[in-house]
């Protein structure tokens, strides 16, 4: 069984490009971060950013592009953004029209790419501690779910903030507040633990994106803001194209996570 833990992220890249790994990116390349994605057209981005800066906890920008550009320089200079995505999703007018692995049909000379932090990011610290991660332990993607906290609305964009899960004991809860605290730039510390019903999600076990885990008894959910939020608020507020990843289908960038840790 190929090790994609301890691969480099142009090696993981390159296999994404030629097709070979199609599927979410959780684990791979250990110690370098995982960014989400968005692509709009050049009319759009300035409402987008702006959406990010007041929304930093589900939209923590990792890297823009310039006008036209599909590379991300300043976190992987040889990467091309429309190919180095295991899968993308096609939202036109706030419809998800088509899940694909290559956007190069798609692409267009004013679009703009925005690269957000992703909560695989701290995952590895996480293990580091020995908090168990159970979408790795069970070979599947996070569950993530739309909630009723609003997004801070900037231009068109508004909408529902979506969270990632992630169930453990109390104890590796607190711990895991303490660790990702440290990550500002890629979502940070919780924004709920316990009750799902008191953030709007009627079943944990009905996951809006990804897939359900197992939540032992002894176990509490523990809730991230995520870089999926995009795509509810696509949903939303309707731009005539968005391209954004998969979810749990990251760009796998060659910025060590230490880089983002505040401490």
């Amino acid at each position: 069984m190929t090790q994609y833990d301890t691969m480099t992220p142009d090696a993981i890249r390159a296999l994404i490009r030629n097709g070979e790994l199609t599927g979410p990116t959780a684990g791979m390349a250990k110690g370098y971060t995982q960014a989400n994605l968005v692509i709009l057209k050049k009319e759009y981005a300035y409402d987008f950013l702006l959406f990010c800066q007041r929304n930093p906890k589900s939209c923590p920008l990792v890297d823009v592009s310039d006008i036209g550009s599909y590379t991300p320089n300043s976190i992987a200079s040889d990467a091309d953004i429309r190919k180095d995505i295991p899968r993308y999703r096609i939202y036109r007018d706030g419809v998800f029209t088509e899940e694909v692995t290559d956007v190069t049909d798609y692409w267009e000379d004013d679009m703009v790419c925005f690269l957000l932090g992703c909560s695989f990011t701290f995952e590895t610290p996480l293990l580091a501690s020995g908090i168990p991660v159970r979408h790795i332990e069970e070979g599947c993607n996070v569950p993530m779910y739309k909630t009723n906290i609003p997004c801070e609305k900037a231009g068109i964009f508004e909408g529902p903030m979506v969270v990632s899960m992630r169930p453990m004991k109390h104890a590796d809860a607190i711990r895991a507040v303490q660790i990702t605290s440290r990550f500002p730039d890629v979502h940070g510390a919780p924004i709920h633990i316990g009750d799902p019903s008191r953030i709007g999600i009627t079943d944990v076990n009905t996951p809006d994106f990804g897939d359900a885990v197992t939540i032992k008894e002894d176990e509490v959910p523990v809730f991230w803001a995520c870089g999926v939020t995009p795509q509810a608020v696509a949903m939303e507020s309707k731009p005539a194209i968005m391209i954004t990843h998969g979810p749990g289908c990251m760009f796998i960038s060659d910025l060590k996570d230490d880089k983002l840790s505040v401490l």
